[in-house]
C-alpha cells in the first residue's frame, strides 16, 4: 500500500519517452529516481497502456533502439514498482488530446501530488477543468523541487 507520508507522482508518456530516449536533462533523472525508487508513481491500467501502445510504435523502437521485449521488460519494472490505482469512473476534463484525460482522472484518483508532463500546455489552456490537488509540472521543474527536498 502506498506511504502517503512520501510523494506521489504521475508521469506522463512524453516523460518517458524523453527519459528513454535521452540520458540527459530531467526525464532521464526522473526514470533514475523511479529505478531507484526514491520517487513514488501511480499508475492505472489505461495509463499502462498508454506507455505500451506509444513506446512500441515501429518509428519510436527504432529511435529508441529498443526492442519490444526490451520495452515489455522496461514496463513489468514500472508495473512492478509503481502503486495501482483504479479509476471507477471517467472525469472526462475535455483536455485537447483525448489520451491526457487518463493522467488527470489518476493524478485525481490516486491523490497525487504532481502530474509530471513536458505539455503543460495541453492540460492548462482552454480546458474546462479546474485542477486543485495536484500539481503540473515539468520534469525540469519538479527536479528542481525534488533536490530541495
Amino acid at each position: 500500500m502506498y506511504n502517503h507520508d512520501s510523494m506521489l507522482v504521475v508521469v506522463d508518456t512524453n516523460v518517458i519517452f524523453q527519459g528513454l530516449d535521452s540520458s540527459k536533462g530531467a526525464s532521464f533523472k526522473i526514470l533514475e529516481l523511479l529505478f531507484q525508487r526514491r520517487i513514488n508513481t501511480a499508475l492505472s491500467f489505461p495509463v499502462i497502456c498508454e506507455y505500451e501502445d506509444v513506446l512500441k510504435r515501429r518509428k519510436n523502437l527504432e529511435r529508441l533502439g529498443l526492442s519490444s521485449k526490451e520495452i515489455d521488460d522496461f514496463l513489468a519494472f514500472i508495473a512492478y514498482t509503481s502503486y495501482p490505482f483504479d479509476p471507477s469512473f471517467l472525469l472526462r476534463p475535455n483536455l485537447r488530446d483525448e489520451a491526457d484525460n487518463i493522467f488527470v482522472e489518476l493524478a485525481f484518483v490516486s491523490n497525487a501530488d504532481y502530474l509530471i508532463t513536458n505539455n503543460i500546455r495541453d492540460f492548462a489552456l482552454g480546458n474546462e477543468l479546474k485542477i486543485d490537488n495536484f500539481q503540473l509540472i515539468t520534469p525540469r521543474d519538479f527536479i528542481k523541487r525534488w533536490r530541495k527536498k
